[in-house]
């Protein structure tokens, strides 16, 4: 049978793999297109109760889990290419499609770190505070800033999945040069690391208030901002990639 062979098990870890992410990146979206533009203008009571209610815990249930899911299979694939496909690391960077899936896995895998251990520990803060004042308690202190920040960090992830689902969709379907030396390896890896650390600092670092916020978070307080500067993300690592890989 198809499925007992090696390519059986890679594309059962490949089906599972767009399962998880298409749940992930279904809630990410769910949460920044509908959710929060909705809870910008809902009455307070109407955002407490979606809250307390479960409604938004059940999401972030199927969203977290998706990321982690998503997280394990996608780097079980990557070293699966690696070693039984390609022989080996060297090898596997040798070619342009490696370094496609890797710029693709590393902004998945900045995204899961935010979801695990940004957005899901402030969420926890608060829905605590949400349920403590549907029960007619005080709200926690802090509950209005980690909510903040935990929404930066969720618009980053929007942005940062525009760049990260060309590139996993273009590696074996759009054609580049495959790296000829180490000169284009290192500069490929610090075009990446340089555009993730400018996301990732945007996202942490300094007020995460609107009315405070610098120009990168400004950019991201709305859908049709972080739809463009993730567009325009995608283009600067795709051609920069294309300049540091030349024909």
């Amino acid at each position: 049978m198809v499925l007992a062979s090696g390519e059986g098990w890679l594309f059962l870890l490949r089906w599972l793999h767009f399962l998880a992410g298409i749940t992930w990146i279904g809630m990410l979206y769910y949460f920044n297109f509908v959710q929060t533009p909705f809870f910008a203008k809902a009455e307070p009571a109407v955002r407490t109760g979606m809250i307390a209610g479960s409604l938004v815990g059940r999401a972030l249930w199927w969203f977290r889990w998706g990321a982690m899911i998503t997280f394990i299979t996608g780097w079980l694939y990557v070293l699966h290419m690696m070693f039984a496909r390609y022989g080996g690391v060297g090898e596997f960077f040798a070619t342009a499609y490696g370094w496609k899936i890797f710029f693709g896995g590393m902004l998945g895998s900045l995204m899961w770190f935010n979801v695990w251990f940004v957005i899901w520990p402030a969420q926890q803060i608060v829905i605590a505070s949400a349920s403590q004042v549907a029960k007619g308690g005080a709200a926690i202190a802090d509950a209005a800033a980690r909510g903040a920040r935990s929404g930066v960090a969720s618009r980053t992830n929007t942005l940062l999945s525009i760049p990260m689902l060309f590139f996993m969709g273009s590696a074996m379907h759009l054609k580049m040069t495959d790296p000829t030396g180490p000169g284009q390896k290192i500069g490929a890896l610090l075009l990446l690391l340089v555009v993730m650390a400018a996301a990732e600092i945007n996202a942490m670092v300094g007020p995460a208030s609107p009315d405070k916020a610098s120009a990168g978070k400004k950019l991201l307080a709305t859908v049709n901002g972080t739809l463009w500067a993730g567009f325009i993300l995608t283009a600067v690592l795709y051609f920069g990639l294309a300049l540091i890989f030349p024909q």
